[in-house]
């Protein structure tokens, strides 16, 4: 007996209706998948509808948009500071425009200073984006077109100064640099705002480092010379002129003396004159008493005799070796 091979038949109204379904639901399915997106925190996105940019921004969170590539998101970090580095990178930097070709790294930081003398200079650019739809599309490549600006500037700002002072005056030439730029971006119509630049390094080349290190030695103990010397002279200097103002004083205090003692002095002759023509038997014979009680108290013990009284002069003789004396 001949076996019949089994089959299975499928009315054609339900195979044709099974691909149109598996088609509606692909269809569904993928248009479900390109019409959400998501924003993170500290980003912005701007829908491209038809090519043409859409005037409202879109915040941070979950969204959806016209599915089948109708509607295209662009995500920027607008809340957030972005980096650029010139002359070397930074370890680790997940945004490829934070760095340029390492090749390129020695040509970036190889300037020309005021002074014709050659300097090596390492930075970087701290930025923030604040107008997106400027960002995207001003300029076809932003972060590129700041990376030719930021370059313009610091060789402009390296070339105006000697090179000690693009080494010692960093915080000057950060902030002029910083200026420029500012300026430039804003013309440029990038959409993005310079928050800080900063030097990582600027040095003499390799070359020349030691001789340069010799002269910056050199510098440095002619400093430290004139700060003594400006301590020593700060020092002595207040002193003299404390020394000065004080002989000032005490000769103008004993000039003061001396005048004052001298009026006095006239003052009281003046009122002595005066009662010396009242009375001038009394007045002399009360100066006279008045010079005696001063000057006899100086004398020591004494003896005192009248001129007739001769006959005790031996007597006297025995007492020389004692305190005082003896007149006539």
């Amino acid at each position: 007996m001949s076996q019949q091979p089994f089959e299975i038949n499928i009315p054609d109204y339900v195979r044709k209706g099974f691909f149109v379904w598996l088609v509606l639901i692909a269809t569904f399915l993928f248009g479900l998948v390109t019409s959400v997106y998501k924003v993170d925190t500290e980003y912005e996105a701007v829908i491209l509808r038809f090519g043409k940019a859409q005037p409202e921004v879109v915040g941070p969170g979950l969204h959806f948009k016209l599915p089948f590539g109708i509607d295209e998101v662009l995500i920027e970090p607008v809340g957030r500071t972005l980096k650029q580095d010139y002359g070397f990178g930074t370890e680790g930097a997940t945004d490829p425009s934070q760095t340029s070709d390492p090749r390129t790294w020695g040509s970036v930081r190889s300037m020309v200073s005021g002074d014709l003398n050659a300097v090596q200079v390492e930075w970087s650019v701290q930025y923030q984006i604040i107008d997106q739809s400027e960002f995207l599309f001003t300029d076809s490549n932003p972060k590129e077109t700041l990376r030719s600006l930021s370059e313009s500037v610091m060789r402009s700002v390296v070339g105006d100064r000697t090179v000690d002072d693009c080494i010692v005056g960093l915080s000057e030439n950060q902030d002029r640099a910083k200026e420029l730029l500012s300026v430039l971006v804003k013309d440029y119509g990038l959409g993005i705002k310079i928050e800080n630049i900063q030097f990582k390094r600027v040095v003499p080349p390799q070359e020349v480092f030691a001789a340069f290190e010799e002269v910056n030695s050199a510098e440095q103990m002619k400093v430290g010379f004139v700060d003594q010397a400006l301590k020593e002279y700060n020092d002595a200097v207040p002193l003299a002129e404390g020394q000065k103002e004080e002989k000032i004083l005490l000769a103008q205090g004993y000039a003061s003396e001396r005048v004052n003692r001298a009026k006095g002095d006239v003052a009281k002759f003046n009122a002595e004159l005066r009662e010396f023509e009242k009375a001038p038997e009394i007045t002399k014979t009360r100066l006279y008493l008045e010079a005696m009680s001063k000057v006899i108290p100086q004398l020591g013990r004494k003896i005192i005799i009248d001129e007739d009284a001769s006959q005790i002069l031996p007597l006297l003789q025995l007492q020389t070796g004692e305190k005082g004396g003896f007149g006539r």
